[in-house]
């Protein structure tokens, strides 16, 4: 197998700024970093300039098309490919690109989900150029695309996409930090990014038994499916030997996001059987944001080079650990210092401390937003069980920081920071090394790790936008409140005093939203109740938060959404929710008629004959044991399809409510159970049918044979 040299393909298909220093002439050069850091206005004929070079690069590597790649508010991507031709009059074509079309393209805005907000007469959307993330080339066995990442947008101006939101939320953080570095004497610093790296979870199962499941085809989940003899009991799959067969997927995975200029850092297994991790580096966080959707695609289309497929549901199997999207969240200046590392001393940190204070304000004060933004349906099935957080939104500090904290409480002033001890192991070849000065909480779901905050609820398939998009926005107009109060305290000449007293008042005020113990037990939903903390445990109870009246007011001061754009999008939340119960409930109901039923008749009546066949040539011969089995068929059967025909019903009577709130509820409440109902028979069945008669392949198959 040959070697790859990483230094050599790494950002190969990338049009980034060592890309643009090579090829732009230097003052087109000068213009385009102005406009990445600034956001200054392009001049047309240095957009043409560059739009010119950039083809050319396309050229070089095989492009004929180039694309506005989009993020609309369906939680994919999207893109419309136009070729650089350019027809001449004598027969022949050149190959143009404008700055023009380089900055600004047209996509059908009543085609995607607006949840209100475009009518489907009224077709025209703009999608606009984000300069600050390169261009790339796609590359597919069958293509190879110049994709140009941009904003999507209504003619009215509306956010009809993930990332508008997002960079309006990095641009209002920007703004708030920056007062707040000010105070503090920083004269150096002009910008403040928000940096995210994401960890994501995925589930490698192979193709051709992928195929023989409908469930998995129509919905990304098994909705049948009996535990196997083994599951994930033995802990013998986290961080185990990689299989052969996955690594030579991930040695390709790795290339392809290489080149893409995707720091692709960390694999491994996770908990579940044929369930992996990868892990970037971090970056700016909109490019965070494009980098991980194309980590799923990417993902997804290797997976089909080996054979396999890549699933990326947060509960694609029942009993076992599903899968989420750990988002590592920092704040760093633009000359490279992070906001969030702690130094040697936090106690004597005034500016960090100050940072914790606003991060703990923001999360309790928003805990309810913090939850809908990590809100899926299939997300639903995964948060509360012992793979992912609780549905109970808190923070981890760790024992450094809980105990400056409890200084300031009790004495009013820190004095000291814990340090790490120094770890002996007992064994004299091994080395000794001074331990963090905090264990982590795995059960945490917001919790600081050292230098930065992981966001741990995020489920698998989702954008990075929506969660960041808040987070960002909670943050800034925590920030934004103290900037208010310590500019006043300054031109009094009592900026030290009024912070050290913000600090300590802040903190005293969010303590409840601090816990360091198992967010799984039973004990800490009493507890979470007791501190008047909220427990939203389903996406329908979430989505109210994204239109109450302090949502509205805090989105519009910092003009990341308006009260329609918010609206818009807990309707499409609504109709997302309801329209993949919809699917899923079809989906059973489809296996249940077409597969399950029919195979468990037929070897109900294969049983039934060969009990027949003993009796006639040997009554004496004890035929209890078959019909034991018989009984304990035919009365799940009859359950399985009683509860068949009431799945039919009430998936027929959510049909007839109007969309919205009254109809995901329904869906929720009613067909949620009702699937439940019939998947219960189904499962027992499979257990009693021989697994040659048993007409999909079982859990044990999916996970084991990969």
């Amino acid at each position: 197998m040959m070697k790859t040299d990483v230094r050599k393909i790494f950002g190969e298909n990338v049009y980034n700024d060592a890309v643009m220093k090579q090829r732009l002439p230097k003052s087109a050069y000068k213009e385009m970093k102005k406009a990445i850091e600034t956001g200054a206005d392009l001049d047309p004929e240095v957009a043409d300039i560059v739009a010119h070079e950039m083809k050319e690069w396309a050229l070089e590597k095989g492009a004929t098309h180039f694309t506005h790649w989009f993020q609309p508010l369906t939680g994919i991507t999207a893109e419309k490919h136009d070729a650089f031709i350019d027809p001449q009059k004598d027969g022949t074509t050149l190959l143009r690109f404008s700055g023009k079309e380089l900055i600004k393209g047209e996509a059908d805005a009543s085609s995607f989900p607006s949840g209100g907000l475009r009518a489907t007469f009224e077709a025209r959307g703009y999608t606009a150029w984000d300069c600050t993330s390169p261009a790339f080339i796609k590359e597919t066995p069958h293509s190879t695309i110049l994709c140009i990442p941009t904003a999507f947008c209504s003619y009215k101006g509306e956010a009809m996409d993930k990332k508008t939101p997002l960079l309006r939320s990095m641009q209002a953080l920007d703004v708030q930090a920056m007062r707040i570095l000010r105070l503090f004497g920083d004269t150096v610093a002009k910008h403040v990014t928000v940096c995210v790296g994401a960890e994501q979870e995925y589930f490698l199962v192979d193709k051709d038994l992928f195929l023989k499941r409908k469930d998995l085809i129509f919905t990304g989940r098994t909705l049948f499916g009996a535990m196997p003899p083994k599951g994930q009991e033995m802990d013998d799959h986290y961080f185990g030997a990689i299989p052969d067969r996955i690594m030579g997927f991930m040695d390709d995975f790795n290339k392809e996001l290489w080149k893409l200029g995707i720091a692709a850092r960390t694999q491994h297994n996770e908990v579940a059987p044929a369930q992996h991790e990868i892990a970037p580096l971090y970056d700016q966080n909109n490019i965070a944001t494009d980098h991980n959707q194309l980590v799923m695609e990417t993902a997804q289309r290797v997976a089909e080079e080996h054979d396999m497929k890549c699933l990326l549901h947060e509960k694609p199997f029942a009993g076992i650990n599903g899968s989420g999207k750990h988002n590592n969240w920092s704040l760093s200046t633009d000359d490279g210092r992070n906001l969030l590392d702690p130094g040697k001393a936090p106690h004597l940190n005034i500016q960090f401390l100050l940072l914790i204070a606003a991060m703990m304000r923001a999360v309790d004060d928003y805990a309810d937003l913090l939850r809908v933004s990590a809100s899926t349906p299939g997300n639903d099935h995964r948060l509360g069980s012992n793979e992912a957080p609780p549905a109970i939104i808190s923070m981890f500090l760790g024992e450094q920081l809980d105990d400056v904290i409890a200084q300031l409480e009790e004495d009013g002033e820190a004095t000291r920071s814990l340090k790490g001890e120094e770890y002996v192991s007992g064994v004299q070849s091994l080395p000794h090394f001074r331990k963090d000065a905090t264990d982590r909480n795995r059960t945490s779901p917001f919790a600081f790790t050292g230098n930065k905050f992981e966001f741990r609820m995020v489920g698998s398939t989702q954008s990075l936008a929506d969660p960041n998009t808040v987070l960002n926005t909670i943050v800034a107009d925590v920030l934004s409140d103290m900037a208010d109060q310590l500019e006043e305290a300054a031109q009094r000449g009592e900026f030290g005093v009024t912070c050290h007293k913000l600090i300590k008042e802040t903190m005293r005020a969010h303590q409840r939203i601090i816990f360091g113990g198992d967010g799984y037990s039973e004990e800490w939903i009493d507890e979470a109740e007791r501190r008047g903390l909220p427990n939203i445990t389903c996406m329908v109870d979430a989505i109210p938060a994204l239109t109450s009246e302090k949502s509205v007011r805090l989105f519009e001061k910092h003009h990341v959404l308006t009260e329609a754009e918010l609206a818009s999008r807990a309707e499409i939340m609504y109709e997302n929710y309801s329209k993949t119960i919809h699917i899923e409930a079809l989906a059973m109901i489809d296996m249940a008629k077409k597969q399950i039923i029919p195979s468990t008749i037929k070897y109900q009546t294969s049983l039934a004959d060969s009990i027949n066949t003993i009796h006639q040539a040997a009554p004496a011969i004890d035929t209890s044991v078959q019909e034991s089995l018989m009984k304990a068929i035919s009365e799940n059967l009859k359950t399985m399809y009683t509860t068949l025909r009431d799945l039919e019903k009430k998936t027929m009577d959510a049909e007839t409510l109007d969309e919205g709130e009254k109809q995901a509820r329904y869906y929720h409440d009613v067909v949620c159970e009702a699937m439940q109902a019939l998947r219960d028979p189904a499962d027992r069945l499979e257990m009693l049918v021989a697994k040659e008669d048993w007409p999909i392949p079982s859990y044990g198959d999916l996970i084991f044979e990969v």
